[in-house]
């Protein structure tokens, strides 16, 4: 089946493109290997850099190889795709939990971050890490991927007295943000990808009702995430490409929310101020595509996340051909694009598959897409 054939893109030069990705991916053995030699004492801060450069290196290949247009580092340098990114901001500082974060099933390792400062940017070591990406990027486009302010929202704990209000703290996380992003800007960054979490906690009962349990109104936090997004983003460059990642948890193939987009669609499709969403729609969770009728703009593009990354069963093509017809009853064909549903790797213990069958599910979408829309 091929659907009608449209390629004009507000900029196909940048992205998203057609058959894109989220961006980590599992960690290779050899990198395994290192980081637990370097936790042991075994090899040096340096030794361990340079297989982490070697194996980057590695993956760019990779991805080219399996018909990316955009490259990523995989996240290969991070143990969290959050903690990692919001623990080199000034006064912010890890530290070991009580407990792990739930997911269905199974709990993370006991780490977490702690706002102990004032939150600024004065420089942070990720930035040497897209430095590196685009050193070996070639003629993909090299895109990086941090966390959404609104992590550090929900995510950190707060030591007493560092903050008098909230409004203080924003102002501050918003500041650092904007300062981060015009960093990466200025090393060549056009391609940048922002992922968070915070919105699944919306698209159900329960996800609210925790809320509640905390002493937050859950509307109100709603606003709250929204402007966190935009003022990040505001004043950004016209050529600099900011998409964001909506998750609901990703943690060796195990999720930790469910609920559809209707309970936030106008704000998550109508009032978001970023140039693309890439969404889970690849199974049932993640609820139908009646929500994306509030996509008002014919400058957002939407990246249908119909490939799961969680198992290594690859999809019937025709089923997601179909299913990317049925969005485009809702969003025009030409502002779709197709992706997994989340990253292989969102830490470095990885979801529950191989290698192999990490890259034939890339080739998968990479197949799809073109059979959709060059086809």
């Amino acid at each position: 089946m091929t659907l009608t054939n449209s390629t004009t893109q507000t900029n196909p030069a940048l992205a998203p493109f057609r058959g894109d990705h989220v961006g980590s991916f599992l960690r290779p053995e050899r990198l395994k290997k290192a980081r637990l030699q370097h936790e042991n004492g075994d090899i040096t801060d340096n030794e361990l850099r340079l297989i982490e450069d070697e194996e980057i290196t590695k993956l760019v290949e990779q991805q080219k190889s399996a018909g990316l247009k955009s490259v990523t580092d995989g996240e290969l340098r991070r143990k969290w795709w959050h903690f990692d990114f919001l623990g080199g901001f000034d006064g912010v500082e890890f530290y070991e939990t009580d407990k792990g974060l739930q997911f269905k099933g199974v709990e993370t390792r006991a780490h977490g971050i702690k706002v102990t400062g004032k939150i600024k940017f004065t420089g942070h070591y990720m930035i040497e890490h897209f430095k590196f990406l685009q050193s070996v990027a070639g003629d993909a486009v090299a895109k990086f991927t941090i966390p959404s302010p609104n992590m550090l929202l929900f995510r950190a704990s707060f030591e007493d007295g560092v903050y008098e209000t909230d409004e203080e703290l924003f102002t501050d996380l918003i500041k650092a943000y904007q300062d981060i992003i015009a960093a990466l800007y200025d090393e060549g960054c056009r391609y940048l990808q922002i992922d968070d979490t915070s919105w699944a906690t919306f698209f159900s009962e329960e996800g609210r009702e925790s809320l509640r349990a905390k002493g937050q109104d859950p509307d109100k936090m709603a606003v709250q995430c929204a402007r966190a997004i935009n003022e990040a983003i505001a004043g950004k460059p016209a050529d600099l490409l900011i998409t964001m990642h909506i998750c609901r948890g990703n943690f060796k193939s195990t999720y930790n929310s469910s609920g559809g987009y209707e309970a936030l669609s106008e704000t998550i499709f109508g009032g978001l101020d970023v140039d693309a969403l890439f969404l889970e729609f690849d199974d049932e969770r993640s609820g139908g595509f009646e929500p994306l009728r509030h996509v008002n703009r014919t400058n957002l593009t939407v990246v249908l996340g119909l490939i799961t990354s969680k198992f290594g069963d690859l999809e019937d093509p025709e089923q997601v051909k179909k299913r990317i017809g049925e969005a485009a009853a809702y969003v025009p064909l030409e502002q779709l694009c197709l992706s997994p549903q989340c990253g292989f790797s969102s830490t470095e213990e990885g979801n529950l598959l191989t290698e192999e069958q990490q890259w034939e599910k890339v080739r998968h979408v990479v197949k799809i897409a073109d059979d959709v829309w060059t086809a």
